[in-house]
């Protein structure tokens, strides 16, 4: 993983969504903190075709973060259960811009969603001082 960007969108998404759905989850984000430099998520969804067309779409690149431990403000049971963390955009924003612990991250957008439920985009950003 190698994760330098200072501001990422974490994304964590359903099995069959869509483009329009992240788009629409990352707008949402966006327009909430501003644009990002990066996205990222489970390794396991890096490859997704929609997450790679919006990712062509917009000329940002996909890190593959692992979120097992992260620690999110949003909890969910069945996020926890799943993947260790409470919210998989949340965990992925903040591992990707806090660069595997080499600097500080703090979210700037807590998790939101796409309307159809399907994607969740969280931004955090790092803050270039060293842990």
């Amino acid at each position: 993983m190698e994760c330098d960007p200072v501001r990422v969108a974490g994304l964590g998404f359903r099995s069959g969504t869509t483009v329009a759905a992240l788009r629409a989850a990352l707008e949402a984000a966006e327009a909430k903190g501003g644009p990002v430099d990066a996205l990222a998520t489970l390794p396991a969804k890096a490859c997704a075709l929609p997450l790679r067309a919006l990712a062509a779409e917009r000329g940002l690149p996909v890190h593959e973060v692992a979120v097992h431990g992260v620690v999110t403000p949003t909890q969910s049971a069945r996020i926890m259960a799943l993947h260790g963390t409470g919210s998989v955009a949340e965990a992925a924003a903040l591992a990707c811009a806090g660069a595997a612990g080499r600097v500080k991250a703090r979210l700037v957008v807590e998790r939101v969603a796409s309307p159809d439920g399907m994607v969740t985009c969280a931004v955090a950003q790092g803050e270039g001082e060293t842990q």
